[in-house]
């Protein structure tokens, strides 16, 4: 095999947006649209606008990589995926596979409906080129991880979609191909299942395959893929390694959040929003630099609309890389201080408690939600406040961004010639 696993060249891909196609009614109706239709096309040709989903991407994957592709929602990461399978024709340009192909880009992707779980398998191994006893050793190692030994021999058209995706994956991951795809699928499955998929391309990845990885997950980006492409609006930002691009991404797709006070998009529709967050330090000064010795507090100013059952907030902290490393929500305080609030303007608090977080940079996500069931409409505005932490009064100096710096008890015992120890307990306060 070449060293070379996946060379793209001058990759693009075109759409018509803008053209409506009416499905045809009564007769009198074909017959009218068959005597108008080479007007109505040249019509629609000048009405249609052109969308580039993909514009002039090129690059070089080598055999045995693992390479991660980021963008926001539209970038054409899943268009450059379905290119590369051979599910979608480009436009133009050009992309050359060594090796065979497997890949999981949606939900059912490949599978026929009517056919039971069990015959699947044995069409995508056949697709692949495997021969019948190949997949016949990897079978049961595909049914125990998807974990639907109960329903092999059940039409996959009766699967629930995260039985779909549990077969397709563990189909796609363990009849070996040498060029894995995966789309951001993960997210259907739950966390046991997400963490199973996590370790198995970790170990497709060691095996010396190559495996391109989209997601949004820049935990999981971070974890797996040494390497990452950037995709915006169809073009490749960069493509470089992923403690570099990632960060980059995450900082030019934010708000500029560092001042320690942010005032944050406003909309009289929606029925609840945060309207603008600060840090505070413990003297409640307005800050985004603070000790990892002190505490800190996100202020939140909530409008409410309209009263809303089962309203909470949900909080996570993040590294520049985006790997979650704290998370909570209003539920923490019980009763939930947001449930069922009077209409009006109230603040909302939540510290960290000090030493929880080492030093480094960190960026503070923000949901609202409702576990009432009851649809409303809410703000959800992602990153909302960025803050640094420093460790001054530690003689280890600044460590390593992300790790927990909680006070521990330290005990020294010297073992004395009797037998006996001599216990030192050592405990800072």
């Amino acid at each position: 095999m070449t060293d070379v696993a996946i060379s793209v060249r001058g990759l693009s891909k075109k759409y018509k947006i803008g053209v409506k196609r009416d499905p045809y009614g009564r007769l009198t109706e074909v017959l009218w649209s068959s005597l108008t239709s080479p007007f109505r096309r040249r019509r629609e040709q000048r009405d249609a606008e052109d969308f580039w989903a993909l514009q002039d991407v090129s690059f070089d994957v080598p055999s045995g990589s693992v390479v991660g592709v980021i963008g926001r929602n539209g970038a054409g990461k899943s268009t450059l995926l379905k290119i590369l399978s051979r599910i979608t024709e480009p436009t133009r340009g050009r992309a050359e596979l060594h090796g065979r192909v497997g890949s999981l880009l949606e939900v059912g992707t490949g599978f026929h409906q009517e056919l039971t779980g069990r015959e699947n398998v044995l069409l995508s191994g056949a697709i692949l080129g495997m021969k019948r006893a190949e997949i016949a050793r990897k079978f049961d190692e595909i049914v125990a991880f998807a974990d639907v030994g109960q329903f092999i021999d059940t039409p996959v058209k009766r699967y629930s979609s995260g039985m779909r995706v549990r077969l397709g994956f563990a189909v796609a991951a363990f009849l070996e191909p040498e060029i894995l795809f995966i789309d951001e699928v993960l997210a259907v499955g739950d966390l046991a299942f997400q963490g199973k998929c996590l370790g198995k391309m970790n170990e497709v990845a060691g095996q010396g395959r190559t495996v391109v990885f989209v997601s949004h997950n820049m935990g999981a980006i971070g974890t797996l893929c040494p390497m990452t492409i950037w995709l915006d609006a169809g073009r490749v930002v960069t493509f470089g390694k992923t403690d570099q691009v990632v960060p980059e991404y995450v900082r030019a797709v934010g708000r500029d959040v560092s001042s320690g006070e942010v005032e944050l998009d406003h909309d009289e529709r929606r029925e609840a929003e945060v309207s603008r967050v600060r840090l505070l330090s413990p003297r409640g000064d307005v800050s985004a630099v603070g000790e990892c010795s002190d505490s800190l507090t996100i202020e939140m100013l909530l409008d409410v609309r309209r009263r809303l059952p089962g309203l909470y907030a949900y909080l996570e902290v993040r590294l520049a890389n985006g790997m979650t490393v704290m998370m909570s929500d209003s539920f923490d305080t019980d009763p939930n201080p947001l449930d069922n609030l009077a209409v009006g303007t109230h603040v909302v608090t939540a510290t960290i408690p000090p030493r929880t977080l080492g030093p480094g940079r960190y960026d503070v996500y923000l949901n609202l939600s409702s576990i009432s069931g009851h649809e409303f409409n809410v703000y959800s505005p992602g990153v909302v406040a960025s803050f640094r932490l420093h460790d001054s009064n530690s003689p280890r100096g600044n460590g390593r961004p992300g790790f927990f710096s909680t006070m521990l008890r330290w005990q020294a015992a010297e073992v004395r010639p009797d037998g006996q120890d001599n216990d030192r307990g050592v405990r800072r306060d």
